[in-house]
């Protein structure tokens, strides 16, 4: 299997004034998302779970943080340029709201598996998106083509400023918790695909010196920073999941020695546990959630240790209506058979 090439120096881990001076200029347009306790059935909170709902972003996920920051960062004829970035989805929908809120067009490069709704979503928002297969959208990730482009380019995972932006999501936990836990611990569950959310979060955390535990939460069939870390290097895997957002089959060079130092556990999820999560989401806690959002959830909830508080980021909540649809029924049917 390839290796990922080099395609700049590692990254390091964003200082505290760093962090707090890009929060002070991201409100508004970013919502600060709140701690709320996940109900599960019937209302019980015995779990002493807390999901922090991304969803509620003006794009419906965590994106539009560091896409946000990255475009507001460059200058008015860098933009001008028109912006690009490479995405499942989210990423995607993050830019085209900054290309719409510049008044510049912005191209997103996405597979063409990706989720329609996602895709629709991109062209709602006045974005463009370019259709090619899921190997030629990590080839261009892979070979820096980006260069060869004319447009401004935002990479969704290594670009310091994504990860700048992100780490208000940090910010924001460490501000919650305070209360939490007099001198206990406090486990976040942090979905991880190329790698973003984890290290701006992350970083925010240890820099607030949060009593936090971090957890990176990978889909099974998907584990790549997990298979890294026991290789103590980067590697490529398989990656089958119905997580599209986090499906991203390597970490980079550069990400990897920064989550090597921020994680302190990885929690590999099943399909079935995230679809249970879905379902939860949905009927309990009113969240409309899509796979690779709903996957800290999952972990959150296998944990063997409940005596402390979890806080699960709820990364995005663009699912195709369908598998929504599909998932509800299925639920449903369990309910009626019960009866």
């Amino acid at each position: 299997m390839l290796e990922p090439v080099t395609l700049g120096s590692p990254l390091a881990a964003p200082d505290l004034d760093s962090i707090e001076k890009t929060a002070r200029q991201l409100y508004p347009p970013i919502q600060r998302t709140p701690l709320l306790a996940h109900r599960g059935a019937g209302g019980d909170e015995s779990a002493r779970i807390l999901l922090k709902p991304e969803i509620h972003q003006r794009v419906g996920s965590f994106k539009l943080r560091g896409m946000y920051h990255a475009v507001a960062s460059l200058t008015d004829s860098e933009r001008r340029q028109g912006l690009s970035t490479v995405s499942a989805g989210n990423a995607a929908q993050a830019l085209a709201w900054c290309g719409r809120y510049f008044g510049v067009a912005a191209y997103c490069l996405m597979p063409e598996n990706a989720p329609r709704a996602k895709i629709e979503a991109v062209r709602a928002l006045g974005g463009t998106p370019r259709l090619v297969s899921r190997e030629e959208v990590f080839g261009f990730l892979r070979g820096g083509r980006w260069h060869d482009e004319p447009y401004a380019f935002v990479h969704p995972w290594i670009d310091r400023r994504v990860v700048l932006g992100h780490a208000s999501l940090g910010l924001e936990i460490a501000d919650d918790v305070e209360y939490l836990e007099k001198g206990g611990r406090i486990d976040v569950f942090l979905p991880v695909g190329g790698g973003g959310l984890l290290a701006g979060t992350a970083s925010a955390l240890r820099a607030r010196g949060a009593p936090v535990r971090i957890v990176a939460v990978e889909p099974t069939g998907c584990p790549a920073l997990a298979r890294a870390l026991e290789a103590d290097r980067p590697v490529t895997v398989d990656c089958v999941t119905a997580c599209d957002g986090i499906a991203v089959p390597y970490v980079t060079e550069e990400m990897f020695p920064l989550l090597r130092e921020l994680v302190d556990d990885v929690a590999l999820v099943e399909e079935g546990a995230t679809r249970s999560a879905i379902r939860e989401l949905a009927l309990y806690d009113k969240m409309v959630v899509e796979p690779a959002g709903a996957i800290a959830l999952a972990a959150a909830k296998a944990r063997r240790d409940r005596s402390h508080f979890a806080v699960a980021v709820i990364s995005g909540g663009s699912i195709d209506p369908a598998l929504l649809a599909e998932l509800l029924r299925g639920d449903d049917a369990r309910a009626r058979g019960a009866g």
